[in-house]
């Protein structure tokens, strides 16, 4: 016997045990999953077909998309901005 099956062997009886021990816990916590995954308003439309049906997590998509682009813009920018205001003042320009 080779000592990697000796570990294996140990370490799927020691799962086993644990399954069994907390399978009461187990199925509780699968079951409040279900219920809740149950109450999700989910991207799409499942009467629809093909690319109709991907409608809301396409737009979605680009609104996210949308929204970093515009907020990297706006940290980019406000870090040129005071930094070279910060510089002016204290005269240690990045830029002469």
């Amino acid at each position: 016997m080779d000592s990697s099956t000796i570990f294996y062997g140990i370490a799927a009886v020691l799962f086993l045990y644990l399954l069994l021990r907390y399978r009461v816990t187990i199925n509780k916590f699968v079951g409040e999953v279900k219920v809740e995954l149950d109450k999700c308003s989910w991207p799409w439309d499942p009467n629809l077909t093909g690319f109709k049906k991907y409608k809301e997590l396409r737009d979605s998509t680009v609104v996210v998309i949308l929204s970093v682009i515009l907020l990297a813009g706006f940290v980019t920018s406000s870090d040129w901005i005071l930094t070279h205001l910060v510089g002016f003042l204290t005269g240690t320009q990045l830029l002469k």
